[in-house]
């Protein structure tokens, strides 16, 4: 929201209805800002015009209540400030015919609700403005949770623990590289769409790992942007229903997400997918991801790497115990995700499930075969691998050094702990051997 003077605790009616705001802010707010760019052509003016119509109902609503229908009431009011700034442009230039159209349908009824097919469009054109590759992967992350989130600023730097001076940046320089791209509000068709819905479900995933396994700070998951990954991707899934990578990536959130409960400890420690309690994984969620997954799975076509994963962590979902993990499937998967989406982290991924399907012998090796990777030489999860083979095969001492190393690199304090744990359960193996 904005940073205006919230009601004293003493005000209770004030305060109900200062929350009453706050609530529909968040379920309007992509609506409105998607709507009012396609108006007025552009994610800047279109937030700025609604958070004028924000602030206008914080100045009016304490006083008068909460409209009956209140979204309505934010769009006719940011709908007559667009009208007035599109005259004052058109006074100046000619404007497009599309606009002048959309002004026309606005002045016949201010208060007229949009089609769901409308709603649709509007929001489809604004996830793909927000998403698009023009703008570098941190802005489209910030501008994805601003516009389409309703997150504050304040909130996505809290979420993301860099100063809100950054996140600010990010998102002006992202408006301004629209506008100065002129690039258009459209759900884009033909060789085009592609690239851009790749880009688009890019972000959705980089939002959903960020609260899944966290880079940075003390906490190893933050699940409040696991939810707001989850509801942007799903809104996604209504919208463009016939694309299985949008099915796909969705029910790998969702089966990923059925674990977070149990991925922590009472006191936030991390506890690792085969020591995990599966009886406090929700089965709501894994039921929600294998009928995504087979959604995607049905609308035929080939594969893509998102509904790939998707099928691993379905594996995962599927079995009992760690003891019943179909892991030579899950090798059979990682092989097809590498020769779709090739990359080193992808590589590692291999490794462990070779090491677990045909022994610690067979995955040290693609492990060692990318220690000379250079995207992998401060990546964490290198050494942390290569110290749970070497263990596995009773090579406590060198396990030891990798777990120290993967410590030193990671950013993140829990899972610092949690390395140097097995640091120390390896020196405790030297010397009971």
């Amino acid at each position: 929201m904005t940073g205006l003077h919230r009601p004293g605790p003493g005000d209770t009616a004030a305060t109900e209805t200062h929350r009453a705001i706050e609530a529909v802010w968040r379920i309007e707010s992509a609506v409105l800002i998607a709507r009012l760019a396609r108006i007025v052509g552009d994610i800047g003016t279109a937030e700025e015009l609604a958070q004028d119509a924000l602030v206008a109902a914080l100045e009016q609503w304490p006083a008068s209540g909460v409209p009956e229908q209140p979204g309505a009431w934010l769009m006719g009011t940011a709908k007559h400030r667009a009208i007035d700034l599109v005259r004052r442009r058109q006074t100046l230039e000619r404007k497009h015919e599309e606009i002048g159209r959309e002004v026309e349908r606005a002045q016949e009824g201010i208060d007229d609700a949009a089609t769901d097919e409308e709603v649709e469009d509007d929001l489809l054109g604004l996830i793909f403005m927000a998403c698009h590759p023009i703008l570098s992967k941190d802005a489209r992350v910030a501008l994805t949770l601003r516009v389409l989130g309703g997150l504050t600023t304040e909130e996505i730097a809290r979420a993301f623990l860099v100063p809100v001076s950054t996140i600010a940046q990010r998102i002006v320089r992202a408006k301004r590289t629209l506008t100065e791209a002129h690039v258009r509000f459209e759900f884009p068709v033909g060789p085009d769409r592609v690239a851009r819905l790749a880009s688009v479900l890019e972000v959705i995933y980089l939002i959903f790992n960020e609260g899944y396994s966290a880079t940075a700070g003390e906490d190893w998951v933050r699940p409040a942007l696991c939810e707001d990954a989850l509801r942007l991707g799903r809104i996604l899934a209504e919208l463009a229903t016939t694309e299985p990578e949008v099915h796909g990536l969705v029910a790998l959130m969702e089966i990923q997400a059925s674990r977070l409960r149990a991925r922590v400890g009472p006191s936030g420690e991390p506890i690792l997918l085969l020591d995990q309690d599966r009886a406090r994984w929700d089965h709501l969620l894994i039921r929600r991801g294998l009928a995504s997954l087979d959604r995607a799975d049905r609308l035929g076509g080939e594969i893509g790497p998102y509904a790939l994963q998707a099928a691993i962590a379905a594996c995962h979902a599927r079995a009992a115990t760690a003891a019943e993990t179909d892991w030579p499937r899950i090798v059979a998967l990682y092989d097809a995700v590498a020769v779709m989406a090739p990359s080193p982290v992808i590589e590692l991924n291999r490794a462990v499930a070779v090491g677990m399907a045909f022994g610690p012998a067979a995955g040290l090796a693609l492990v060692e075969a990318l220690a000379a990777e250079p995207s992998l030489k401060t990546y964490h999860l290198l050494p942390a691998v290569r110290g749970d083979l070497l263990r596995k095969l009773g090579r406590s001492a060198e396990a030891l050094i990798e777990f120290k190393r993967a410590a030193s690199l990671t950013e993140n304090g829990a899972e610092r702990k949690l390395l140097h744990r097995r640091a120390a359960e390896c020196a405790a193996d030297g010397m009971a051997g």
